[in-house]
């Protein structure tokens, strides 16, 4: 058990450092001149020296690479060149508009993941069905979120397609405007909170909903060939309602793999949806840094 923990810890480490190394060499390779951003576009050539020895970029690689470790062990990211303010306190800033939508995301894309599994359960080869699932899942992400914002809210204008809020002066304790809202006694700040987010979230849920929902259909019909569901249906019971109470309740647990793999791809498609909507989160935060 030792052996297996250390070399776990090891193993993590050593991640960890390459994770470090690309993300330093991706930083060094980008043709952009830190010093230049910071002292200004129109600053005088000593100006922007001055800066770039303050900044230690004229040390060697190795040098800068161990200021760079030294710095991250103890949670120093630096400053942001766009902000003028530690990315630290940039992350605290921006990471509750990002937790917010990815939960609400989630929350939806299984919702949405039953609901599907139980039609094409309900509806069984049903082309119909099955063409919505192949041309939504297919549909890159980037595209599915501006379809929405063209169609809901440039063209029938029926939900907001931009930003995160339309009172700007609300500040509450949590930066989560939703339970904000409610904790401070304001619903219409919660209400439209929400109204902001059902876009952004609805083109984050849908891939997970289309994935998750084609695994569940397949433990579903699994599950109901159980000889329990041959007996809630001997008693009585509606294809429906053994489908909600029994069907659906025990499929839901083999489809937590695939629900894992698209929580992860959810970081990268954050960036997108995030730049579409002018979601005020971490993923725009780091398109315009």
């Amino acid at each position: 058990m030792l052996a297996y923990l250390a070399k776990s810890i090891v193993g993590a480490v050593v991640v960890l450092l390459v994770m470090s190394f690309i993300f330093f060499s991706l930083q060094s390779i980008i043709p952009a001149d830190p010093a230049r951003a910071i002292a200004g576009p129109n600053a005088p050539l000593e100006t922007v020296e001055v800066m770039r020895e303050q900044l230690g970029l004229d040390d060697q690689a190795v040098v800068q690479y161990g200021r760079f470790l030294f710095r991250l062990a103890h949670a120093d990211l630096g400053t942001s060149v766009r902000t003028r303010q530690p990315v630290s306190d940039d992350i605290r800033e921006f990471l509750p508009a990002t937790l917010e939508l990815g939960l609400v995301s989630i929350a939806l894309g299984m919702v949405l993941a039953g609901a599907m599994a139980a039609l094409q359960f309900l509806i069984p080869g049903s082309a119909g069905i099955r063409l919505a699932m192949v041309g939504v899942g297919s549909t890159p992400i980037f595209l599915s979120a501006l379809l929405l914002a063209y169609f809901f809210w440039f063209q029938l204008d029926w939900l907001p397609g931009a930003g995160r809020l339309t009172y700007r002066d609300f500040a509450g304790p949590t930066g989560l405007n939703v339970i904000d809202g409610i904790l401070v006694g304001r619903p219409e700040v919660s209400i439209d909170a929400l109204l902001h987010m059902i876009l952004p979230a609805l083109a984050l849920a849908l891939p997970i909903g289309i994935a998750v929902g084609r695994s569940l259909n397949g433990a579903l019909h699994e599950v109901m060939r159980q000889t329990y569901i041959r007996t809630a249906r001997g008693k009585g019971l509606g294809e429906t309602k053994v489908l909600l109470r029994h069907g659906l309740r025990n499929a839901a647990t083999a489809p937590l793999s695939m629900l894992s793999l698209q929580v992860r791809l959810l970081f990268g498609n954050l960036l997108v949806v995030e730049r579409v909507f002018g979601w005020p989160g971490l993923g725009l935060y780091a398109v315009q840094a």
